[in-house]
């Protein structure tokens, strides 16, 4: 799909404002960590340690019967977090009711699944499938949410289980769909999702579903301005909520242009793309399952989406709309309105699956105390190996295997994101307009 004259114009105006927001930055940790919410720091540990079995249910389903010798898990320890001179073999035995160890007539110790982990696995493959017309729908929603109406396979392959994608999603479900989107080649042979019908009965964010309660086409208009109000959620004991309270009644009152609509009209680094920004993440954010993504996935669809260059610092600064979340080597942002303490509001059948795979290997729940805004020092540490410690590849890893080793791309505009500008950015809006 070409370009339009105005995209390159709307293009080239959003680079020249991205590279004026590069300032003076603090590490993420220094502003986030005061702003902590246990509920969701405790969500986030769940889900570190949910993405690590996940990623070995995934290594065995691609070996012939799901079995693998343990010594082969070995190449897998940085991935998995497994420090020397812990086994994997200890591992796999503290979840006996999900995998089980046996020796061949070599004395070779394998691993495989109990018929428990086995009719879970069998459980998931139905679930997705079920899941699947939403997920299309999503994905569709998500590239009329793009630029140019059409998104790089390779990084929705980092949204894969975040999505409810099948791990072939690749191969054979992006052609299931043929209505809604197409697999098209670039002139560098770089595989892309395309759009295939603009569908205005998708163009409506899940914000206006709830608030309109608009359900029924008769309803379905074109997308423009939008003046709804973010559902916001602080801490109860957030000191600062009352001493911004007046800018926080003025960027709800701000009208917005809406994520699906055109945006050639909007002016980059106005305080409206700033809260168009804000729309767009809530969107995404509400496609998916947990309603929690890795911020690193989200800074690769900047372009796409139009988005600011220092996107942690959107994030942070709106606090009541969105969480994040610094626990291990990755950033997390949750949506917070979908979640009561550390639990999601409304389950999807996928999220109720890995809550039943969890109860298999025996998770209650973490005791360790996580340090809030109100705490003075910032203590990472954690004294739990293995399962317990950080998820910083694993998703990555998933999408390795997906592609099986073909995804070896890097944007050096994206590696930016490890720290961030702690001053507002209207400041930065505010050098534009004055330039």
């Amino acid at each position: 799909m070409l370009k339009s004259t105005k995209q390159q114009h709307f293009n080239a105006t959003t680079i020249m404002y991205q590279s004026r927001c590069m300032t003076t930055s603090k590490r993420v940790q220094d502003r986030s960590k005061k702003k902590r919410v246990h509920e969701l720091e405790v969500a986030t540990e769940k889900w570190k340690i949910t993405s690590k079995i996940l990623f070995l249910l995934e290594i065995l389903k691609q070996e012939q019967e799901m079995v693998i010798p343990v010594r082969s898990l070995t190449q897998y320890r940085r991935q998995i977090n497994l420090p020397k001179p812990h086994k994997f073999s200890d591992l796999l035995r503290k979840m006996p009711k999900l995998f089980e160890l046996y020796k061949d007539q070599n004395g070779v110790l394998w691993c495989g699944l109990t018929r428990k982990g086995e009719d879970l696995v069998e459980e998931e493959k139905r679930v997705i499938e079920n899941n699947a017309d939403k997920a299309a729908e999503h994905v569709t929603r998500f590239l009329m949410m793009s630029l140019d109406k059409r998104l790089p396979l390779e990084k929705i392959a980092h949204f894969r289980r975040d999505f409810g994608l099948p791990m072939d999603f690749r191969v054979n479900w992006v052609h299931n769909y043929p209505n809604n989107f197409r697999v098209v080649k670039s002139l560098d042979d770089v595989e892309f999702l395309e759009l295939v019908n603009w569908n205005p009965n998708l163009a409506i964010t899940e914000l206006e579903k709830k608030v309109k309660g608009i359900n029924g086409i008769n309803e379905i208009t074109t997308p423009g301005m939008l003046s709804l109000p973010f559902p916001l959620k602080f801490p109860t004991n957030y000191k600062r909520v009352s001493s911004y309270g007046k800018k926080i009644q003025l960027f709800q009152q701000r009208p917005y242009l809406s994520p699906y609509a055109d945006l050639m009209g909007l002016q980059a680094g106005s305080l409206e793309f700033d809260k168009r920004a804000v729309a767009v993440m809530h969107e995404l954010l509400s496609f998916t399952i947990e309603k929690r993504l890795v911020t690193d996935h989200l800074t690769h669809f900047r372009r796409e989406l139009v988005m600011p260059q220092k996107l942690m610092r959107l994030l942070l600064k709106h606090c009541g709309i969105f969480y994040v979340s610094e626990r291990g080597k990755r950033f997390s942002v949750f949506l917070t309105e979908a979640y009561d303490g550390s639990e999601l509001i409304e389950k999807c059948p996928l999220v109720q699956w890995k809550e039943k795979l969890l109860s298999l290997v025996g998770y209650r729940g973490r005791k360790k105390k996580f340090e809030t805004f109100s705490d003075v020092e910032d203590d990472d540490d954690d004294d739990n190996v293995g399962l317990m410690q950080s998820d910083s590849e694993v998703e990555n890893l998933h999408v390795q295997l997906e592609q099986q080793g073909t995804m070896d791309y890097e944007d050096p505009v994206l590696m930016d994101d490890s720290e961030m500008d702690v001053g507002e950015i209207t400041c930065a809006y505010q050098d534009i307009k004055s330039s």
